[in-house]
């Protein structure tokens, strides 16, 4: 329980104290992140909307796909992304292993089947004879899917909310492909793991308090977007 209250006192003076390593770190986990959701959004909810939407064959096959994707252990993503980045690999050529960059790349493979399963169920769930009715009343094809999406926007924030909560805290992928350089690739959930392998577990508590907040606050901004536009 002392090892715990150490934990907090330390976590109240770095944040007061706007110690530049730990600012340093909590904004790149932020934009490492954001930037891995971002990404994740545009290709999951595209996708899973264009998935939802049609009908062909093996379909079932692919939602089952995406499902299985919404639970990729991040150790093995990040085992592949830092084979295809390795110097020796495919995409070496870019020279990015070990960079924020990675993590990125990492984080948005994690977070994308997360994103795309839960916008195939929410498209799905919409009444069947919606699309029919939209069209009848003159929509095109674009114009409908507009308003399909803005009728399943509730659980699509909640798709976002799950996509960064999946990458914020991981911390397999993040080592394995950024490497943990201080200053340079080190994130929250690293740096945790890293002072808590070195026995400093006040930092180590103080680190994961931190992150706690910070994931706090983004979902507590998403949600009040997502409860602002709930229908009345």
């Amino acid at each position: 329980m002392e090892l715990i209250l150490d934990g907090i006192l330390k976590a109240l003076q770095l944040l007061f104290s706007l110690n530049p390593e730990v600012l340093g770190i909590t904004f790149l986990s932020l934009e490492v992140s954001g930037a891995a959701t971002l990404i994740s959004v545009l290709i999951g909810i595209s996708i899973g909307t264009i998935v939802a939407l049609n009908t062909f064959p093996g379909k079932r096959f692919v939602v089952s796909v995406v499902n299985t994707g919404m639970g990729l252990p991040p150790v093995v993503v990040g085992l592949f992304v830092m084979i295809f980045l390795w110097r020796n690999g495919p995409f070496g050529f870019l020279g990015i292993l070990y960079t924020p960059g990675a993590m990125i790349i990492a984080q948005a493979i994690i977070a994308t089947p997360i994103v795309m399963g839960i916008t195939i169920a929410a498209i799905q769930n919409l009444p069947a004879k919606l699309r029919l009715q939209i069209l009848s009343l003159g929509a095109t094809r674009l114009q409908m899917v507009w308003f399909l999406l803005r009728e399943a926007r509730l659980p699509l924030l909640a798709a976002i909310m799950a996509g960064f909560g999946g990458v914020i805290s991981e911390v397999g992928a993040s080592i394995m492909v950024g490497g943990n350089i201080k200053g340079y690739s080190r994130v929250l959930t690293t740096a945790t793991v890293m002072e808590s392998s070195m026995g400093n577990f006040d930092v180590a508590i103080a680190l994961g308090i931190i992150l706690l907040l910070l994931v706090f606050l983004v979902n507590y901004l998403l949600t009040v977007i997502q409860q602002r536009e709930r229908p009345r």
